[in-house]
């Protein structure tokens, strides 16, 4: 076991995080985008509200074969995909903006910025939460050099 896995663990989890918050901050900027895909009948589609699946990294039988045989713990998570939220478009009554059908209406994006909030406020707790493990495991590795003294 070595003596950065707390360090390690606690890096990968700051950039899932960091990635999980430039998705939200993506999806509260593209809120009221109408126009962002082609669908396949070549019309516009809205902006999909985009989410981060995470996973703890190694989940292989081999990394577990491996932990197994050399005593080590789990090292980090990682990110596994950034899924689009199959959720249905608004639909909203707006006769005068320009992506509105014969009947009035306009398809606006999945996005719910309360949602967004959540998610981007859990986001902000998990990195402040790594960074104050990361520094924990520095303080204690400062320590353990003092000892030497």
């Amino acid at each position: 076991m070595s003596i950065f896995n707390a360090i390690n663990s606690s890096a990968s989890a700051l950039t899932a995080q960091r990635l999980r918050m430039d998705v939200v901050s993506s999806n509260i900027a593209n809120a009221q985008t109408t126009r962002a895909t082609i669908n396949e009948n070549g019309e516009f589609e809205p902006y999909r509200r985009k989410m981060v699946a995470m996973a703890p990294q190694g989940q292989s039988f081999k990394s577990f074969l491996h932990k197994a045989e050399n005593n080590n713990q789990a090292t980090g998570v990682r990110v596994t995909e950034i899924r689009e939220d199959e959720e249905p478009f608004k639909i909203v009554y707006n006769p005068a903006h320009p992506d509105a059908n014969e009947a009035g209406y306009v398809q606006l994006p999945n996005v719910d910025p309360l949602k967004e909030m959540v998610d981007l406020m859990s986001a902000t707790r998990s990195y402040e939460a790594n960074i104050t493990a990361l520094n924990a495991s520095k303080s204690m590795l400062m320590k353990a050099l003092e000892i030497g003294k």
